[in-house]
Formats: structure tokens, sequence, C-alpha cells
């Protein structure tokens, strides 16, 4: 049986962007599923609870997670509300953990603040411990080409949107630096592979 794979997507892309990562997940052998919620509209606690009713359908063996962007934040606040999942491990591809300064600064904007919704508050504040009973791992890109680059408050290295000290989470397993952009996280070859391998053995290298 192929392991199961729960995909959750970030701030405005939606099941679609996570195209090309999915169909690279399913020629390496997992059994995908996209999770889809509104990323504006409702506050993360909401959305935590819905992929927890999501992930109980999946009761027959492991059941990893990964998470791009506020995906992530996502998958780490269910995983800390709720119990009784099956096993698996978790990575979070350019997730704010540590919280997003962009996001808090286009929040105080008025013409920006309608796209950031209630996703506001999750991404000001991240979300700053691994689970303590998965492995986690987490990748960040340093591609640096981006929205983010408007914003002043965005340091480097970063991949355009989320720097990467803000996606350091403390109790991970292993991380991951790719020379990618924050879109790249879930275009790109070699983050495929990256998820890939750790989705397999629990680490990143070789």
């Amino acid at each position: 049986m192929n392991r199961k794979v729960i995909l959750v997507h970030g701030l405005w892309y939606g099941q679609l962007g996570l195209t090309l990562l999915r169909r690279r997940l399913v020629r390496a052998g997992f059994d995908c599923h996209g999770f889809s919620y509104p990323t504006m509209r409702r506050p993360l606690a909401a959305n935590a609870r819905s992929l927890y009713e999501f992930a109980r359908r999946f009761d027959d063996g492991p059941v990893d997670f990964v998470g791009h962007s506020l995906g992530g934040l996502v998958i780490l606040r269910m995983l800390d509300e709720f119990g009784g999942l099956p096993p698996g491990r978790v990575v979070l591809l350019g997730s704010p953990v540590r919280g997003s300064a962009v996001a808090s600064e286009a929040a105080d904007l008025p013409l920006v603040r309608p796209l950031v919704g209630r996703a506001k508050t999750a991404l000001e504040y991240g979300y700053r411990a691994a689970p303590a009973d998965r492995e986690t791992g987490t990748v960040m890109g340093t591609g640096h080409v981006g929205v983010g680059r408007l914003f002043k408050s965005l340091e480097t290295p970063s991949d355009g949107v989320v720097a990467v000290d803000e996606c350091r989470l403390e109790g991970a397993t292993d991380e991951l630096i790719l020379p990618v952009t924050h879109t790249g996280l879930v275009t790109s070859r070699k983050a495929a592979r990256a998820v890939v391998r750790f989705l397999d053995t629990g680490r990143f290298g070789g």
C-alpha cells in the first residue's frame, strides 16, 4: 500500500499551485490527497479543525503532511490541538513559523489588507514548536525574488516572500536551504526530491 500524503496549500495558492509537487510525489510512489481551505475568510483554528476532520478519514496506515507557507502553520496548529491521528512525517515548505514580517507590514496597508484577511494573525505570530511525536523537516528558499521585496521588512536571505530565519522551527528533525523562490518550493524538482527523501527516511540528506 502506498504511503498517504496530505498536501496543504498556502495563502492564495490553492491546490492548483501544488500540481507539480503532487505529480512528482505520485511518481515517487506516494498516495497524495489535497486539502483545500479558505485562506483569507477563516482563522487558523477553524482551518486546523477542518484539516483534522479531513485527515481522520485515513486510518489504515501512516499519514504524512506537506504544507506550503501558511499551509504549514495549519498543519502545526492541527497537530498541537488534536490527537488520534495515524503516525507520519511532516514537511514544511517556506512556512513562516516565527511569523512573517512581510505579512504584518502588508496587513497595515488598506489596499493589501483584504488580500491577507483572517490569515493575518497566523502569519504575524507564526508557530514555533515542532510536534513532539513526529519527524518534521523544514525547507527554506534563498531565491529572493517575489512580492516580498517590495517591503522593507523582508530580511535576507529569503525566498522573496519569507525570510530564512522566519522558517527555522525549534525541535525540527532536519532543515534544508535551497536556492529557490517561495513559489519554487512547490514547483522545483530539487524541492520535490527533498520532500521525497524526507518522507522516505526522516532526513533530507543522502
